[in-house]
């Protein structure tokens, strides 16, 4: 059997991890990989979800905390150097048989090893004494598969639990909703200390099977690597522009009046927007649905958009900050 080769990004980069990772499965053409990785703070969203739907995006800009759509399905995800990440990449036979046996078995084992309370829950989560330590997604690119998943070993779970959950919304969407589960984390239920490096060491040795060989990037691979990061992972279109259409209903309360506004995103734009309430209006507000219309949904954009609008004038003393709040959640 031949020996897995076992690489590391050198990097805690999210826009740059998930690039190298889609680098090696679309070039590295034979051969098992094991690569583990972390990310630092961040929020990754599975490829056919809406951001907006599952992330706190005021919480997540406030704590400076991106939000990168990975190539792989599942649910959105918190990063963060208490979070260990694993990939397998290897030739895609047998797809769906060997999804358990070869890539979700081991990770129970390794966790069995420490003593865990650990077994694989449904399609793609593995739990420890009942809560869940790792989620888990694929991806086939021409015969080869990307397999990988998260293992939270001393993550801040208070900002799991603030930044996965979005203000209130009333969406219509086709995205795919994350599945809220209990979670912990691993260091928590070891009956002996470890570090997360120990725990690091650990892994590499019994994930790689029969026995790993050390891999490296060339620096040719690495300025590939980095120019797939800049034209894709950098940018608004991938992580919020590749998101499916849908619709929000967004409302408050201010001490200026009621407002409602109802948007229609396409490929991440606003493509139709009417806004109501009790406010004191002067004119209009067809002024300001006609400024938003083509506007990327970020709010940025949005405050530039609005910026030579008179907004005292149709949204009476509704602020442009809360206007942004309401707007975008």
């Amino acid at each position: 059997m031949t020996d897995t080769i076992y690489l590391e990004t050198g990097s805690t980069d999210p826009r740059y991890n998930l690039a190298f990772e889609e680098y090696i499965l679309t070039h590295r053409r034979e051969g098992d990989y094991l690569i583990l990785w972390q990310n630092a703070n961040s929020v990754i969203v599975g490829r056919n979800q809406i951001s907006a739907q599952e992330v706190n995006t005021e919480f997540a800009q406030r704590h400076n905390i991106p939000v990168v759509r990975r190539i792989t399905g599942g649910g959105a995800v918190y990063h963060d150097l208490g979070n260990l990440n694993y990939s397998f990449i290897c030739d895609a036979e047998n797809m769906e048989k060997r999804t358990a046996s070869r890539f979700t078995q081991p990770v129970v084992d390794a966790l069995q090893g420490l003593g865990l309370d650990a077994e694989a829950s449904g399609r793609n989560d593995i739990l420890v004494s009942g809560c869940k330590v790792s989620g888990t997604a694929s991806h086939i690119h021409k015969g080869r598969v990307l397999h990988h998943g998260t293992l939270l070993f001393d993550s801040d779970t208070e900002t799991i639990t603030q930044v996965l959950t979005p203000d209130p919304l009333k969406l219509q969407a086709k995205g795919i909703r994350s599945v809220k589960s209990r979670v912990g984390n691993i260091h928590s239920f070891l009956s002996k200390d470890i570090t997360l490096v120990r725990f690091w060491e650990y892994l590499k040795n019994t994930l790689s099977g029969s026995g790993y060989v050390q891999g490296f990037v060339t620096e040719e691979e690495k300025q590939a690597i980095l120019q797939l990061k800049a034209e894709k992972y950098d940018t608004w279109q991938w992580n919020y522009g590749s998101a499916p259409n849908f619709q929000l209903q967004c409302k408050d309360r201010w001490d200026g009046g009621i407002l409602e506004i109802h948007l229609s995103i396409e490929h991440g734009k606003i493509a139709a927007v009417k806004i109501f309430g009790d406010f004191m209006a002067l004119t209009s507000s067809e002024e300001l649905e006609q400024a938003l219309i083509g506007c990327p949904y970020q709010k940025d954009a949005i405050a530039d958009a609005i910026s030579g609008i008179a907004l005292q004038e149709c949204l009476g003393s509704i602020t442009k900050e809360e206007f942004l709040q309401t707007t975008i959640k």
